[in-house]
């Protein structure tokens, strides 16, 4: 049995008002539809973005930071941040929570096999992140301190 996508319906039905709308001379009607079927689109382009981009780590820009002598600077800098309660596995979790929640992605119906495999990805990604944020917690805790150049050598 084919499981027909109700987004891919909406998108193919939008596209081809458009598309006659448009050869009727219709240009108001036409410009309605196509953000319509664009929109119905975007439901599953925006849920497989955003799991791609789970599964491939995000790499902060301070990545790249380097003050001369560290080469391993933005992952200390890390350590000491979780250590401190500046940033921690907690926070990055949540942040996953709040946005799977805003957007509603456990509520999208309709999309394609892909989509429904990253939806599902993304809302079960902040379980899995709770099973290893206290490992995380606990690692930066027993980290060694650490000096930074850029504040005088000093320990943190």
């Amino acid at each position: 049995m084919m499981i027909f996508s109700t987004k891919r319906a909406a998108f193919i039905s939008h596209g081809n008002t458009a598309k006659l709308a448009i050869q009727h001379g219709e240009v108001k009607l036409a410009q309605v539809c196509g953000i319509i079927a664009s929109d119905e689109k975007r439901h599953d382009e925006i849920v497989i973005a955003f799991a791609d981009m789970m599964k491939r780590k995000i790499s902060m820009p301070a990545h790249l930071m380097y003050d001369g002598h560290d080469h391993n600077l933005f992952d200390h800098f890390a350590i000491v941040s979780s250590r401190i309660g500046v940033y921690t596995a907690r926070n990055y979790r949540e942040t996953v929570e709040l946005l799977v929640a805003k957007w509603k992605l456990e509520k999208l119906t309709g999309l394609t096999s892909e989509g429904r495999e990253a939806q599902d990805y993304v809302c079960r990604l902040a379980q899995r992140m709770r099973w290893l944020e206290e490992s995380a917690i606990a690692k930066a805790q027993k980290a060694p301190t650490i000096p930074f150049s850029w504040i005088s050598g000093r320990v943190v």
